[in-house]
């Protein structure tokens, strides 16, 4: 992992068009933090580093998997640390929602989707900061998620049910909001083009 991580990184959310005044100010903050850092991706960049995760869609569009996090102790959104073989950010994502889900031939939308910053106590054993990337990803018809050892418990929760949930994180339900509103515009534009029923997102 390296320069051309990095380098991803920063072309990515350069080209990045925000859904919010918010969103936007972050993105100009990871940027910023980018520019500052060239170990920004690293889990070693102690003060804090660029993460990837994704809100992993079933088929139908109806639930999102969650994870229940061990060092959280919440219903998080799958994703995590960069390594060493990722050559872009979306790749990460998908790779760490492989891992943790089981779920093979995952649909992933390379464009970010949500930017998120929280402290917390990592693998390393010291306060740092993740700065999420987080992404868009879409199961194939009949997925079934099965646990690794970087997850207490998988789970698919109704779209509907996750602001009333107290142990789900409060913003996964922004996120999988979001996602839920990507996934339906994809497939109305593969609709429009008389595409195949699988989702295509763009390169």
């Amino acid at each position: 992992m390296t320069a051309a991580l990095h380098a991803d990184a920063v072309r990515l959310l350069a080209g990045w068009q925000p859904p919010s005044p918010d969103q936007d100010s972050l993105r100009q903050a990871f940027l910023s933090y980018l520019d500052a850092r060239s170990d920004a991706c690293r889990r070693s960049c102690v003060p804090g580093h660029l993460t990837a995760s994704m809100a992993l869609i079933d088929a139908a569009g109806e639930r999102v998997l969650l994870t229940l996090h061990p060092r959280v102790g919440r219903w998080l959104q799958l994703g995590g640390h960069c390594e060493d073989a990722d050559a872009t950010l979306a790749g990460a994502a998908l790779r760490e929602g492989t891992e943790e889900s089981g779920i093979e031939g995952i649909a992933i939308d390379p464009r970010p989707l949500h930017l998120a910053v929280h402290p917390i106590t990592c693998s390393l054993g010291v306060p740092t900061r993740h700065l999420d990337v987080r992404f868009l990803g879409v199961a194939p018809p009949g997925a079934a998620p099965r646990s690794s050892a970087e997850s207490l418990d998988l789970r698919w929760w109704p779209l509907g049910s996750l602001s009333t949930a107290p142990t789900v994180a409060p913003d996964v339900a922004v996120l999988a909001e979001l996602a839920t509103a990507r996934l339906a515009s994809a497939r109305l534009a593969s609709a429009r083009a008389h595409l195949a029923e699988d989702v295509e997102f763009p390169s």
